[in-house]
């Protein structure tokens, strides 16, 4: 039987820097996650690394842990964070008391929040609307939530962590209230099989009840939906908060070429449900076009949502519910070995891998301390290999593909568009993603569908949303995938569009209807590949 001292269960941001804590620590530790890595609510947010400034007033304690672990970010994930700089910004419709409140809580918890003339403000943010009356500059800024996590499992796997993708904790062994292992099923191919361990740590986000509940324990875990929209270019040259308590449809943030919209709260009863309502998408535009008023004249790509874990405590849901983190030792309800975090944010996933981590190394008698804040994700791509790389890459996507490859792939994929220069054909146009770079993504062991390869280079996810370069990507994964299922090639580019099919249905308005037209035309008439009929 296979063995870990350590498992882990949950692939999204808390999992992945736990096993990355534990893998520099010197302890054997392993990873499962029942699908792709990062394919929960670690995705699907709106990809703010929070100065702490939406907490200030409400809860002053996760705002400084937000401005510290947003530090922290900025110096150990360069290559994943866009500092773009945050703004705060008040209505004349919005609470003048408020604003007084969270001035002082800012000051409170440390976060700088400069206070800016109308005249700044719009400099910065020509597409403001004229109805601001006051406005503050802090340190957010735009993460990316793929690319924080994939490194945080590169750089686990260089001290020694394991961790396998599409495996499914189905049963939890235990034997007179000690922890025994786990029973996992492999979801490609119903394989099921048996991992044993010493401590395990259930870190599954919004699954994190239902986990629980395998061990013949309860976790209250509320789903919090969460539903965003992204635009077809950055309408907003920073992140643009609304300076009131925090509430749907007031945040802007850019990313890349696009624009996210978001967010909503809604409490739901099934973590799995990821679905987003045309009259979601309408209410999120009522309030949006408060802070930019022209919003209407930009082509919405996409609706998507995801679901926070919040921690269940009584009378509180939604908005009113809290987005800290717990952190459970089942030990105290008879188990011993297996425990539980729950709750948190993605700025915060460091700062909580690093306190059930010292957890678990005291269990263990291990002494070795954090080192997480200290030392980078993956090594920095030297200016002399992007030299280098420049004559073979479009204007601007030398850097691109720096941040997303790392070092070592990126003097692989150069060496391949050097000797090659059929490989240096673009084939996600919208995000400069050469063939070099799907091959290299294409042949590794995780990756078993497009959504994988999409993941970790972005394909499919700029302004054509797939329409072309998915056709491409199913015929180079044909031809380089190592495993079985990138052989059926009709299946992964029906798998792949249905996906992004899920996030145009709800926004099917306007032009939108036009550029469906279009993809149906595409693929529908001319390759027999349906769209599908669910949401």
């Amino acid at each position: 039987m296979e063995k870990a001292t350590v498992i882990v269960i949950g692939g999204g941001a808390t999992g992945v820097g736990i096993l990355r804590d534990l893998a520099m620590r010197g302890i054997d530790v392993m990873l499962l996650e029942k699908a792709d890595l990062v394919n929960g609510a670690s995705s699907r947010y709106h990809g703010l690394l929070h100065s702490g400034g939406r907490y200030a007033v409400k809860d002053q304690e996760a705002a400084r842990e937000c401005i510290e672990e947003n530090t922290i970010l900025r110096k150990i994930g360069k290559s994943c964070v866009e500092s773009i700089g945050g703004m705060f910004v008040r209505l004349d419709s919005d609470d003048a008391d408020f604003e007084a409140s969270w001035v002082e809580g800012c000051k409170v918890s440390g976060i700088e929040a400069r206070p800016l003339t109308l005249d700044e403000a719009f400099r910065m943010e020509p597409r403001l609307s004229r109805h601001i009356v006051s406005a503050y500059a802090v340190p957010d800024a735009a993460i990316d939530g793929f690319r924080m996590s994939c490194q945080n499992v590169l750089s686990a796997a260089r001290y020694g962590g394991r961790y396998k993708t599409y495996a499914e904790v189905v049963g939890i062994l235990q034997k007179n209230g000690e922890l025994e292992g786990v029973r996992v099923r492999n979801t490609l191919t119903g394989e099921e099989y048996d991992i044993a361990c010493d401590i395990l740590v259930n870190a599954a986000g919004g699954w994190c009840e239902k986990v629980a509940e395998l061990a013949g324990l309860n976790v209250p875990v509320q789903p919090d939906k969460g539903t965003l929209i992204a635009f077809n270019q950055r309408l907003a040259n920073h992140v643009v908060n609304r300076l009131h308590k925090p509430s749907d449809g007031d945040i802007f943030v850019p990313h890349g070429s696009i624009t996210i919209l978001g967010t909503t709260s809604m409490s739901i009863d099934d973590p799995e449900d990821t679905s987003s309502s045309h009259e979601e998408i309408e209410a999120l535009m009522k309030i949006g076009e408060q802070t930019f008023e022209d919003l209407r004249h930009y082509r919405i790509l996409r609706a998507f949502a995801g679901s926070r874990p919040l921690y269940k405590q009584p009378g509180a849901s939604g908005r009113g519910a809290s987005r800290g983190f717990v952190i459970l030792d089942h030990e105290n309800d008879g188990l011993k070995g297996m425990m539980t975090i729950v709750g948190g944010k993605f700025t915060t996933y460091r700062l909580m891998a690093e306190r059930i981590s010292d957890q678990i190394a005291e269990k263990l008698n291990v002494k070795t301390p954090c080192r997480t804040a200290e030392e980078p994700l993956v090594p920095e791509v030297s200016e002399e290999a992007k030299k280098k790389a420049a004559k073979y890459f479009p204007s601007f996507g030398t850097s691109l593909a720096a941040t997303r490859l790392g070092p070592e792939a990126f003097d692989r994929v150069v060496n391949k568009l050097e000797t090659d220069p059929d490989s240096r054909l673009l084939v996600c146009e919208c995000e400069n993603i050469t063939l070099a770079e799907i091959e290299e993504i294409a042949q590794r062991d995780d990756s078993h569908v497009i959504n994988d390869i999409r993941r970790r280079t972005r394909l499919g996810m700029g302004t054509c949303q797939g329409n072309f370069c998915s056709l491409r990507a199913a015929g180079i994964f044909h031809r380089v995938g190592v495993k079985e299922s990138s052989k059926d090639s009709l299946g992964q580019l029906r798998g792949f569009l249905q996906e992004r099919w899920k996030g145009v249905r709800p926004v099917l308005m306007g032009r939108n209807v036009r550029e469906t037209e279009m993809t149906r035309a595409l693929y529908e008439l001319s390759f027999n590949v349906n769209g599908g009929k669910k949401a």
